[in-house]
């Protein structure tokens, strides 16, 4: 599409036109898109088609309309975070990264849905309400990235953003049926602040190579290049039980029946894990204390406008100590080393994204997974939650039916991590 828009066989006022019908006739049924400034946009393709009329110098993007998440700043444009408390805010800058995707010409056009501050993997909130899966709207789409994942999947945008503390960018892309990347840690400006690393921001779109190029706009480098790559030779290590956590049979049979692919692909594929000791418990540490930092004067402040999740996020978060966030970066130091270790015996790590299939879009969380219980409402999470405390790039692709496939790879080594994954979805009919 920015091939043609170059080209001049198609107008950024063509583009924004058909995407602004598009999301007309698919947004009131799957409520992706939150905030629309259609009338803005227009005006932005307009002045496009107009720079390069006259001959501008145009950017990758030019023309493109995009949409951000609602929990990064745009300037101008309603920022809610999901929460009441700022359901009318509007920033006066945009995120580093919205910069970045606007400099590249690309046109925003509105927000897309997410849980209240981000809080978990399930796309409400009580000021635009839930959002729902478009293969079948009595399902979850995932979150926290769930209204960018949903736009993607209806066709009202080429390309969004999403961020992904233990997930948000991998399990609505799982559920819906798109591309989501985990980059590492600051390879992309982080979207959320706090006290840790654990949230990132990075690309979605509806393929491999989309997902690239966008990336290479957030991150200022290029990931836009030929992804074609011999794999033989290259050893894989398969998933076992990731520790010992519990999955739905379908999500095992999906994902494992993947393992010819990448066998047929040239790879040594062998049942191999990471070393998990610990991994959890300094997850959930570090959560707690990132959401204590982050939230604990919105709920001194507005108790009575924030979910119950997030008060106990913040309760368990304030009990913590100097010592207990000493000692859960020491783990996690000790986890990142073991991976790095693992990873120079195996260049990927494959995995099942999500341990459940998408869920009613009234039911909150998982309360059981495969017959068991679920101590809290981000336990059902732990197979994107392990790998986020790993610092390892993460790219989740379709294989089945809202059912996502993670390819795990080396730090800092998202290039590779694509390559594997566009090699994969152009073999599968899912691709």
């Amino acid at each position: 599409m920015a091939e043609l828009i170059r080209a001049r066989k198609l107008s950024a006022r063509e583009v924004m036109q058909a995407h602004l019908a598009r999301i007309e006739h698919e947004n009131p049924r799957v409520n992706a898109i939150v905030t629309l400034a259609a009338e803005q946009a227009m005006a932005d393709a307009l002045l496009a088609d107009e720079w390069q009329a006259q001959g501008q110098l145009l950017g990758p993007l030019h023309g493109l309309p995009v949409v951000f998440k609602d929990l990064v700043d745009t300037a101008g444009m309603r920022t809610t975070y999901g929460s009441p408390i700022f359901k009318d805010h509007i920033p006066a800058a945009d995120a580093i990264h919205v910069a970045r995707i606007k400099a590249a010409g690309a046109i925003g056009l509105g927000k897309t849905n997410t849980p209240e501050f981000g809080a978990g993997s399930q796309t409400f909130n009580t000021v635009f309400g839930a959002t729902k899966n478009p293969h079948d709207v009595t399902k979850t789409c995932g979150g926290s990235s769930g209204g960018s994942a949903v736009a993607l999947a209806c066709g009202m945008v080429p390309l969004a953003d999403g961020t992904d503390h233990g997930g948000s960018l991998r399990n609505p892309a799982a559920f819906c049926g798109v591309v989501g990347l985990r980059v590492s840690p600051g390879r992309v400006p982080e979207a959320v602040t706090g006290t840790t690393n654990l949230s990132v921001n990075g690309p979605m779109a509806r393929n491999v190579q989309d997902t690239a190029l966008l990336l290479s706009i957030m991150a200022e480098e290029d990931f836009s290049g030929d992804l074609a790559r011999d794999f033989k030779g290259v050893r894989v290590a398969w998933f076992k039980d990731m520790g010992g956590i519990p999955f739905e049979r379908p999500i095992l049979d999906a994902v494992n029946a993947q393992r010819r692919v990448f066998e047929d692909l040239g790879c040594i594929v062998e049942e191999a894990e990471p070393d998990w000791t610990d991994v959890w418990e300094s997850y959930d540490t570090l959560r707690a204390w990132g959401f204590a930092a982050r939230n604990a004067e919105n709920v001194r402040r507005h108790g009575d406008l924030v979910k119950d999740t997030i008060h106990w996020e913040v309760e368990r978060g304030l009990r913590l100590s100097e010592a207990d966030f000493v000692r859960a970066n020491a783990q996690r130091a000790a986890a990142i080393q073991r991976c790095a270790d693992f990873l120079k015996t195996y260049e990927y790590f494959i995995a099942p994204t999500t341990q459940v299939l998408p869920f009613d879009v009234n039911q909150p969380y998982p309360m059981e997974v495969a017959g068991v219980k679920m101590k809290t409402y981000v336990d059902w999470q732990k197979s994107c939650m392990l790998i986020s405390c790993l610092e390892t790039p993460a790219i989740s692709v379709p294989c089945a039916p809202m059912i996502g496939l993670q390819i795990v790879g080396r730090h800092r080594d998202e290039w590779s991590v694509l390559q594997l994954a566009h090699a994969f979805t152009a073999a599968t009919p899912s691709g």
